[in-house]
């Protein structure tokens, strides 16, 4: 039996490598070319074609395929499915580049757009199967990590040496996320009923709501950076074509291996400051490579602070609903949305003539806006995801376990009945006892139900009388 389960947990630990390779590696081709990439920007340019509204509509269509997934990938089979498919599509539409055929670009690249879009919501199916709830910030940091580094390379090569041979290599990275994505599995569950039965039916809309406004508002800053500081510093191609995403991978890789002691909530603040003094010190100093140093570590920094922080917690969601790509998929659009906001304002100011000045104080609004919504944010959060290590802090966790041992009456309940118990002995109603624990009255009632069904009473004066006795 050891020797079966030993061989188990290497097969799951293959498929997870499996899995982060196939993400990062396809997630790289899209940070390079589709998604407001390097290599798009340089390609547009030697081909004189406007970039704003190629852009756009390239960013509209990856929209349309992060929201539009669910609705057909309703299993782990579909998504493995979608992803073989789209990873092949993209190649195509990839390849197409090489040749110029300008009204075939166009089509190509919303097509590729879109398809990058509801496979990376389709990979959330992997994402939620082959990790535990509280190792998924360790796979959120790694595919965070390895795409970037990839797409550092893809840059690099694309602005240095030739964008055609930055489009063969993210034709290659793609040809990578193809071959691991078929070696995949798709037989973690028996049936679909068998998989329902293994998630929680937690109320997630006010939290996953507040959680999706303050991406959005987040990353406006992030649509700023690629309109108007980023043209500010293209003199320095070089540079910018492999420093740029340093900081964000240097700071992603802090965070993962922060020791449990050590509380993530204060970093979150720190990262806002970090923003506030990216775009002062972008308004006040000059366009030298010191200043360019200054400005991306400070913000590229925070923004990998921010990233790991709600892709982390989307991780943890996905452990309450039945169709995980849902979820990713209304997280990372309302990143993207917020990006997409964030250029058409970073586009429209830097046509003016106090374009840094407008793009600093619009920052530090936004910022200012933040502050407001980060503690209500953090509250809400960790009401539902009580261990998260952007949410509490050892001290809290051990309170949560003293709480725990209070409310452990008893032996034959579960922690979820038990907490239910001490509540309702507590005077609070079915209605409060779901407000609180973020579950519906129905579910509460089931509970009851259950503490009722094992205790083998009928009414809440029996519980009564039951604890009563069970003090003296």
């Amino acid at each position: 039996m050891m020797k079966n389960e030993s061989k188990k947990n290497i097969f799951i630990l293959n498929e997870r490598n499996f899995s982060v390779l196939v993400f990062s590696l396809f997630f790289s081709w899209l940070l390079a070319f589709p998604f407001e990439g390097k290599v798009l920007y340089v390609f547009l340019e030697k081909y004189q074609i406007d970039a704003d509204s190629v852009i756009f509509e390239s960013i509209v269509a990856h929209l349309m395929g992060l929201l539009s997934c669910s609705f057909y990938v309703k299993n782990i089979k579909s998504a493995k499915r979608l992803i073989i498919i789209s990873i092949s599509a993209c190649i195509a539409c990839t390849f197409v580049f090489l040749f110029r055929t300008e009204f075939v670009w166009k089509l190509a690249l919303i097509l590729c757009s879109y398809l990058a879009g509801a496979s990376v919501s389709a990979w959330a199916f992997y994402f939620k199967q082959l990790s535990q709830s509280n190792e998924r910030i360790k796979i959120a940091a790694d595919v965070l990590i390895f795409s970037n580094v990839f797409m550092i390379i893809i840059n690099f090569i694309a602005v240095n040496i030739s964008v055609t041979a930055g489009i063969i290599i993210s034709i290659v990275m793609l040809a990578g996320a193809l071959i691991f994505a078929l070696k995949l599995s798709d037989n973690y569950c028996k049936t679909q009923a068998s998989c329902i039965e293994n998630y929680s039916k937690i109320n997630i809309k006010n939290p996953l709501v507040l959680l999706c406004f303050f991406i959005i508002v987040m990353t406006v800053n992030s649509g700023l950076m690629y309109q108007v500081i980023n043209p500010d510093f293209e003199h320095f191609p070089m540079l910018t074509s492999w420093y740029w995403a340093v900081p964000y991978i240097a700071a992603i890789y802090i965070m993962k291996n922060l020791t449990d002691k050590t509380n993530r909530t204060y970093i979150l603040y720190v990262a806002i400051a970090m923003i506030g003094f990216s775009f002062i010190a972008f308004m006040i100093f000059d366009r030298s490579v010191l200043s360019y140093l200054l400005i991306d570590t400070l913000l590229l920094g925070a923004f990998g602070v921010y990233d790991l922080f709600w892709w982390s917690i989307i991780g943890e969601i996905l452990d309450y609903t039945e169709n995980p790509s849902k979820i990713l998929g209304i997280g990372l659009s309302a990143n993207v949305f917020g990006v997409l906001i964030g250029g058409i304002i970073g586009s429209a100011i830097y046509n003016t003539d106090n374009s840094k000045l407008n793009s600093s104080v619009l920052a530090l609004v936004i910022l200012f806006i933040i502050l407001i919504i980060l503690p209500i944010l953090h509250n809400q959060l960790s009401r539902l995801l009580k261990n998260h290590s952007y949410l509490t802090s050892v001290q809290e966790r051990e309170k949560d376990f003293n709480a725990y041992e209070k409310y452990k009456i008893f032996n034959e309940l579960t922690e979820r009945e038990n907490e239910i118990v001490g509540l309702l002995l507590n005077g609070r109603t079915y209605k409060m006892i779901a407000e609180e624990l973020y579950l519906s009255e129905n579910t509460v009632k089931t509970h009851i139900k259950n503490i009722y069904s094992k205790l083998h009473i009928k009414s809440k004066s029996e519980l009564i009388k039951m604890l009563s006795d069970k003090i003296i």
